[in-house]
Protein backbone atom coordinates (compact mmCIF):
# COMPACT_ATOMS: atom_id res chain seq x y z
CA UNK A 1 0.00 0.00 0.00
CA UNK A 2 1.54 3.65 -1.11
CA UNK A 3 1.13 6.65 1.46
CA UNK A 4 0.06 9.40 0.45
CA UNK A 5 2.81 12.55 0.70
CA UNK A 6 0.63 14.45 3.13
CA UNK A 7 0.71 11.19 5.37
CA UNK A 8 4.83 11.08 4.92
CA UNK A 9 4.97 14.75 5.91
CA UNK A 10 2.97 14.01 8.70
CA UNK A 11 4.73 11.15 10.12
CA UNK A 12 7.94 12.73 9.59
CA UNK A 13 7.06 16.24 11.58
CA UNK A 14 5.77 13.96 14.33
CA UNK A 15 9.23 11.46 14.40
CA UNK A 16 11.45 15.10 14.67
CA UNK A 17 9.16 16.64 17.10
CA UNK A 18 9.94 13.52 19.08
CA UNK A 19 13.18 13.37 18.61
CA UNK A 20 13.42 16.81 19.84
CA UNK A 21 11.53 16.25 22.97
CA UNK A 22 13.65 13.26 23.80
CA UNK A 23 16.92 15.52 22.77
CA UNK A 24 18.42 16.80 26.13
CA UNK A 25 21.08 18.85 24.77
CA UNK A 26 20.54 21.92 25.56
CA UNK A 27 18.98 22.08 28.65
CA UNK A 28 21.28 23.57 31.17
CA UNK A 29 21.66 26.71 27.99
CA UNK A 30 17.54 27.40 28.91
CA UNK A 31 18.06 26.93 32.46
CA UNK A 32 21.12 29.14 32.90
CA UNK A 33 19.19 31.66 30.95
CA UNK A 34 16.31 31.32 33.17
CA UNK A 35 18.18 31.48 36.66
CA UNK A 36 20.99 33.75 36.01
CA UNK A 37 18.90 36.89 35.58
CA UNK A 38 17.33 35.98 38.88
CA UNK A 39 20.87 34.99 40.78
CA UNK A 40 22.25 38.53 39.34
CA UNK A 41 19.25 40.32 40.79
CA UNK A 42 19.42 38.51 44.41
CA UNK A 43 23.19 39.43 44.21
CA UNK A 44 22.85 43.16 43.36
CA UNK A 45 19.83 43.50 45.87
CA UNK A 46 22.13 42.06 48.44
CA UNK A 47 25.03 44.49 47.70
CA UNK A 48 22.19 47.26 48.11
CA UNK A 49 21.07 46.27 50.87
CA UNK A 50 24.34 46.02 52.96
CA UNK A 51 25.36 49.67 51.39
CA UNK A 52 21.61 50.90 52.50
CA UNK A 53 22.48 49.30 56.27
CA UNK A 54 26.09 50.74 56.46
CA UNK A 55 25.29 54.57 55.43
CA UNK A 56 22.24 53.63 57.70
CA UNK A 57 25.01 52.98 60.57
CA UNK A 58 26.83 56.18 59.71
CA UNK A 59 24.09 58.61 59.32
CA UNK A 60 23.27 57.11 63.12
CA UNK A 61 26.42 57.67 64.19
CA UNK A 62 27.05 60.92 62.98
CA UNK A 63 23.92 62.30 64.15
CA UNK A 64 24.55 60.81 68.03
CA UNK A 65 28.50 62.16 67.86
CA UNK A 66 26.92 66.20 66.87
CA UNK A 67 24.80 65.37 69.82
CA UNK A 68 27.27 64.17 72.13
CA UNK A 69 29.54 66.69 71.46
CA UNK A 70 27.07 70.12 71.89
CA UNK A 71 25.85 68.49 75.14
CA UNK A 72 29.62 68.86 76.45
CA UNK A 73 29.40 72.58 76.32
CA UNK A 74 28.75 74.93 78.76
CA UNK A 75 27.49 77.53 76.46
CA UNK A 76 27.66 77.26 72.49
CA UNK A 77 28.31 79.90 69.50
CA UNK A 78 26.68 79.87 66.09
CA UNK A 79 30.39 78.76 64.87
CA UNK A 80 30.51 76.00 67.00
CA UNK A 81 26.57 74.91 65.65
CA UNK A 82 27.83 75.80 61.87
CA UNK A 83 31.05 73.57 61.99
CA UNK A 84 28.88 70.44 63.59
CA UNK A 85 28.27 69.67 59.60
CA UNK A 86 31.50 69.03 59.60
CA UNK A 87 31.19 66.53 61.80
CA UNK A 88 28.97 64.98 59.92
CA UNK A 89 29.89 64.93 56.90
CA UNK A 90 33.50 63.32 57.89
CA UNK A 91 31.65 60.67 60.00
CA UNK A 92 29.65 59.79 56.76
CA UNK A 93 32.26 60.00 54.86
CA UNK A 94 33.44 58.51 52.35
CA UNK A 95 30.05 57.63 51.12
CA UNK A 96 27.86 60.84 48.90
CA UNK A 97 25.93 63.27 51.86
CA UNK A 98 24.73 65.45 49.34
CA UNK A 99 21.59 67.38 49.89
CA UNK A 100 21.70 66.03 53.76
CA UNK A 101 19.92 68.28 56.19
CA UNK A 102 21.46 68.56 60.19
CA UNK A 103 19.43 70.36 62.46
CA UNK A 104 20.52 71.08 65.81
CA UNK A 105 18.25 72.12 68.48
CA UNK A 106 18.68 73.30 72.16
CA UNK A 107 15.30 72.18 74.22
CA UNK A 108 14.46 73.15 77.85
CA UNK A 109 12.23 70.62 79.40
CA UNK A 110 9.28 72.35 80.65
CA UNK A 111 7.10 69.06 81.65
CA UNK A 112 5.99 65.48 81.00
CA UNK A 113 7.46 64.98 76.93
CA UNK A 114 7.66 68.73 76.23
CA UNK A 115 9.92 71.58 76.17
CA UNK A 116 10.23 74.38 75.00
CA UNK A 117 12.90 75.82 72.16
CA UNK A 118 16.05 77.69 73.55
CA UNK A 119 18.03 77.81 70.12
CA UNK A 120 18.57 76.29 66.99
CA UNK A 121 20.54 75.87 64.09
CA UNK A 122 20.63 74.11 60.78
CA UNK A 123 23.47 73.57 58.63
CA UNK A 124 23.09 76.45 56.30
CA UNK A 125 23.15 78.56 59.54
CA UNK A 126 19.48 79.83 59.38
CA UNK A 127 17.31 79.13 62.59
CA UNK A 128 14.95 75.86 61.55
CA UNK A 129 12.69 75.98 64.84
CA UNK A 130 11.23 79.69 66.47
CA UNK A 131 12.43 80.00 70.13
CA UNK A 132 9.83 79.37 72.33
CA UNK A 133 7.96 76.98 70.45
CA UNK A 134 7.10 73.90 71.94
CA UNK A 135 9.41 70.83 70.81
CA UNK A 136 8.27 67.05 72.21
CA UNK A 137 11.47 64.70 74.01
CA UNK A 138 11.19 61.31 75.03
CA UNK A 139 9.94 60.09 77.96
CA UNK A 140 13.13 58.98 79.37
CA UNK A 141 14.19 62.50 78.73
CA UNK A 142 11.24 64.50 80.18
CA UNK A 143 12.84 65.32 83.82
CA UNK A 144 11.80 69.25 84.91
CA UNK A 145 14.49 71.64 84.14
CA UNK A 146 16.47 69.24 82.29
CA UNK A 147 18.09 70.75 78.91
CA UNK A 148 17.96 68.69 76.15
CA UNK A 149 20.06 68.90 72.81
CA UNK A 150 18.27 67.30 69.77
CA UNK A 151 20.29 66.81 66.49
CA UNK A 152 17.94 65.51 63.28
CA UNK A 153 20.04 64.26 60.25
CA UNK A 154 18.59 63.46 57.03
CA UNK A 155 20.85 61.79 54.38
CA UNK A 156 19.52 61.03 50.53
CA UNK A 157 20.88 57.54 49.52
CA UNK A 158 20.92 57.58 46.28
CA UNK A 159 20.67 53.20 45.25
CA UNK A 160 23.00 52.38 42.93
CA UNK A 161 21.59 49.68 40.25
CA UNK A 162 18.09 50.05 41.68
CA UNK A 163 16.01 49.12 38.22
CA UNK A 164 16.45 50.34 34.60
CA UNK A 165 14.25 53.14 33.80
CA UNK A 166 14.52 54.77 37.21
CA UNK A 167 16.99 57.37 36.90
CA UNK A 168 14.88 60.18 37.10
CA UNK A 169 12.32 58.39 39.44
CA UNK A 170 11.47 59.19 43.19
CA UNK A 171 11.97 55.85 44.49
CA UNK A 172 15.77 56.23 43.24
CA UNK A 173 16.93 57.95 46.79
CA UNK A 174 15.66 57.16 50.30
CA UNK A 175 16.15 59.63 52.83
CA UNK A 176 18.13 57.86 55.94
CA UNK A 177 17.40 59.69 58.97
CA UNK A 178 18.03 59.62 62.57
CA UNK A 179 17.29 61.73 65.47
CA UNK A 180 19.35 61.60 68.60
CA UNK A 181 18.34 63.41 72.07
CA UNK A 182 21.56 64.04 74.70
CA UNK A 183 21.06 65.69 77.95
CA UNK A 184 23.80 68.25 79.40
CA UNK A 185 26.67 67.30 80.73
CA UNK A 186 27.45 70.03 82.58
CA UNK A 187 24.99 72.84 84.29
CA UNK A 188 21.49 73.26 84.07
CA UNK A 189 21.46 74.37 80.60
CA UNK A 190 23.42 75.28 77.37
CA UNK A 191 22.99 79.08 76.18
CA UNK A 192 23.96 79.91 72.93
CA UNK A 193 25.12 83.21 72.97
CA UNK A 194 24.92 84.69 69.83
CA UNK A 195 21.90 82.50 68.36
Amino acid sequence: MRRSPAFSFARGISGSLTALARDRRGVGAVEFAIIAPLLLMLYIGAFEISLGFTVARKVARASSAVADIVSRQTDVNKALLDNMKYVALSITAPYDSTGYSLKITGIQVTGTTSGKVVWSRDQNGATPYTVGSTATVPAELDAVNAFVVRTELVVPHDLLLFAPGLEDSTLKTIDLSKTSYYRQRFGDTIKCTDC
